[in-house]
């Protein structure tokens, strides 16, 4: 198929582009200017090099985002446009009839991790559709999504939607960074019922069919965690040794911490996942292990299976590896400081405090100072498994993929949703777009998204929407 870049999408060839590559398992009927309008938005967004620092175009995203809904119809006034150091947020309200009731928000982020056009195969920030494939950063992390939304929220007032709840979707503009922006929007929208995060959750196409297998909601994440260990002497002359070594006493505590396994645990979202992703699981072994540890996380062999899997290790509790070290100052010098970096994903329900305590009694050593140097993070408990939210969810995944597997999960990462927690709002990874494995690029070069997802999300979004705002 040729390439198709940016400045060359007409409105017509986009039409063409999206109705010649959506899927057609979606059962309702075609909306063929919020489809067009998705894939529209997605290319003129990833073409805007949203990355933090030099260069930050973050706020030109946020920009093209109000533009898009002020001629769908929102009032000027009712679309904020915030900057915030080198880049900035953006909040739209769509007022419902009824003041009374708390609003739906719904959540994402237009910044993206950097990329280099001398790492890529195609450029970029060059958005190319390729066999009903679009590449470019930002692609599925996660500027697709949120044009996705954006053209749905839009199509539903364009049907003549009045919402009786009212309707927020706003972005942030550092959630790969240091999410100031995100601890901003929570703490501004924290009267919210609820907010369903665009970021998160999503489903899995079969590898050798491209059916759709299952679909999942994050309801929980993992707390993310750093911290500093470092071992300070006097130092000396190389060829005067003494027992006391910053390099050694690093070291050792870092092979303890690097043999030691937090205790497996399990909470109604992970035991959910696992006695349902074990249906799905092809290798028997693991699919075994995944319905024992549901049954009791104090199975040894389960875990140790588990364990061994780099897709379940982080499901079945936290972990902490070393990630960075430094030391010494010469190459002919005892060092005089040694450090080290441990990063850790924390289940949900220790506070980090817990998490250094428990570190520093397996280094067990005096010599080694332990110190918090976490940003950009805060534990936050699990939101709870809401009726509304998965009858809504259940039901807009039956309109598109009749038969597919809904159940919840918890994420290892970290998203916006962490900070809504934190500030007592329920927060849902609801994402409608589907991959396969293999094709999951996020973060690394040639990130690409498939346009199969247009027609089935937009129906979606339509569907939970509405339902969530009634």
């Amino acid at each position: 198929m040729s390439m198709i870049r940016t400045a060359l999408v007409s409105a017509s060839a986009v039409m063409a582009l999206t109705a010649a590559s959506v899927s057609t398992s979606a059962k309702e009927a075609t909306h063929p200017q919020a489809e067009a309008q998705a894939l529209d938005l997605s290319m003129k967004s990833i073409a805007i090099r949203s990355v933090r620092g030099e260069g930050n175009k973050t706020i030109d995203v946020a920009r093209l985002y109000k533009d898009t809904l002020v001629k769908a119809g929102w009032a000027d006034g009712d679309i904020e446009i915030t900057p915030v150091d080198d880049t900035a947020y953006l909040i739209a309200t769509w007022k419902g009839s009824d003041p009374a009731l708390k609003p739906l928000v719904i959540s994402g982020h237009m910044d993206v991790v950097e990329a280099k056009r001398a790492d890529w195969v195609r450029d970029p920030f060059g958005p190319v559709v390729e066999d009903g494939i679009l590449y470019g950063r930002g692609a599925s992390d996660m500027k697709f999504s949120g044009a996705l939304a954006l053209a749905s929220l839009i199509e539903l007032r364009r049907e003549g939607y009045k919402p009786r709840r009212t309707i927020i979707i706003e972005f942030s503009g550092d959630e790969e960074t240091t999410m100031k922006t995100s601890g901003i929007i929570a703490e501004r929208l924290k009267d919210a019922e609820l907010v369903l995060n665009i970021d998160g959750g999503g489903g899995l196409l079969d590898e050798a069919s491209g059916k759709p297998l299952l679909w999942t909601w994050d309801g929980a994440e993992k707390t993310y965690g750093d911290f500093k260990l470092e071992v300070t002497n006097p130092g000396g002359h190389s060829s005067a040794p003494r027992a006391e070594n910053a390099i050694v006493q690093l070291a050792t505590a870092l092979e303890r911490i690097g043999a030691y396994h937090f205790t497996p645990e399990l909470n109604p979202l992970t035991k959910a996942f696992f006695e349902n992703a074990a249906k799905f699981e092809s290798d028997p072994k693991t699919a075994a292990a995944m319905r024992a540890f549901a049954a009791n996380p104090r199975d040894e062999a389960a875990i140790a299976t588990l364990r061994a899997n780099p897709a379940t290790v982080g499901m079945i509790g936290t972990t902490c590896v070393p990630t960075m070290v430094n030391g010494g100052h010469a190459l002919n010098a005892l060092p005089q400081r040694a450090t080290a970096n441990i990063n850790c994903r924390i289940f949900p329900g220790h506070p980090l405090p817990e998490i250094m305590a428990e570190l520093e009694k397996v280094a067990a050593s005096p010599a080694v100072k332990f110190s918090d140097v976490t940003e950009g993070s805060v534990a936050t408990p699990a939101s709870p498994m809401r009726p509304d939210f998965t009858a809504a969810v259940e039901k807009a995944m039956a309109k598109v993929y009749p038969g597919v597997a809904v159940f919840p999960s918890q994420s290892s990462g970290a998203s916006d949703s962490m900070w809504f927690r934190h500030v007592g709002v329920p927060s849902y990874g609801a994402s409608p777009v589907f991959g396969k494995v293999s094709e999951e690029f996020s973060h690394g070069l040639n990130e690409r998204i498939r346009l199969s997802n247009i027609r089935p999300g937009v129906t979606y979004y339509l569907s939970v929407l509405t339902d969530l705002s009634k």
